[in-house]
């Protein structure tokens, strides 16, 4: 049964799954990246770019409709700050300055991923309900958090060390003005990391609109609250 079970999983693998992604990445594109004009799709592996090293992810992407799902307009005011660590070309900073946020900041290692992203920013911008927009250019293992970020995203941009380094980054900042912050992290592979901590918990979790349990549970997004020591 196991067996078959393998081989059942490297089918879906090898036939269903590549037509569906270049289905829903075609139809995206037609809904979203056209419309706007902008260049946001596509996997880029870190070796293209010059940073490949342990513990950092290649650029993927966030689904166009993860952050409205996990995070409604209507829990976000002007006084929140927008924070998208490994942001690449811009996806997710582009849906959060759909919302009503006081800035929205995008912190990016690859300067070519920052050019793209500012270049996409520039054409929706007479779009954007969130005028303030910052794209850094910075190393997510020494960037220090502004201390008026409310919500932190990451779409699993780094492992191990430098996910853990990113977390006491957020908690330093939590500690130095204290507020309601929330994480939300799409493909959440380190969460142990963060409630190892103590001081993160979960609000909820989505799954991802992809067919199969493990499949769908691997594009999950999850949304946590930090906490006082």
């Amino acid at each position: 049964m196991p067996e078959r079970l393998n081989v059942l999983r490297r089918l879906f693998a090898s036939v269903v799954r590549p037509p569906y992604v270049g289905l829903r990445n075609g139809i995206t594109d037609l809904l979203f990246e056209r419309r706007l004009g902008v260049r946001t799709s596509g996997d880029v592996e870190l070796q293209e770019l010059g940073i490949a090293a342990d513990g950092r992810e290649k650029y993927r992407p966030v689904g166009w409709l993860t952050l409205r799902r996990i995070l409604p307009p209507s829990a976000v005011t002007t006084d929140d700050v927008f924070l998208d660590i490994g942001s690449g070309m811009g996806r997710a900073v582009l849906l959060a300055a759909a919302y009503p946020f006081r800035r929205v900041i995008g912190v990016e290692l690859s300067p070519r991923l920052v050019d793209i992203a500012h270049d996409n920013v520039d054409r929706c911008r007479a779009r954007l309900r969130c005028k303030d927009v910052v794209l850094v250019n910075a190393d997510a293992l020494e960037y220090e958090i502004p201390d008026d970020v409310t919500v932190v995203f990451m779409y699993n941009p780094v492992r191990g060390a430098i996910f853990a380094a990113v977390v006491e980054h957020m908690l330093d900042s939590y500690d130095r003005r204290p507020r309601t912050m929330r994480l939300v992290y799409a493909n959440p592979i380190e969460e142990p990391t963060l409630l190892s901590t103590g001081r993160i918990r979960t609000i909820r979790r989505t799954r991802g609109f992809r067919p199969g349990r493990e499949w769908s549970r691997w594009n999950s997004v999850t949304l946590y609250t930090v906490h006082p020591r």
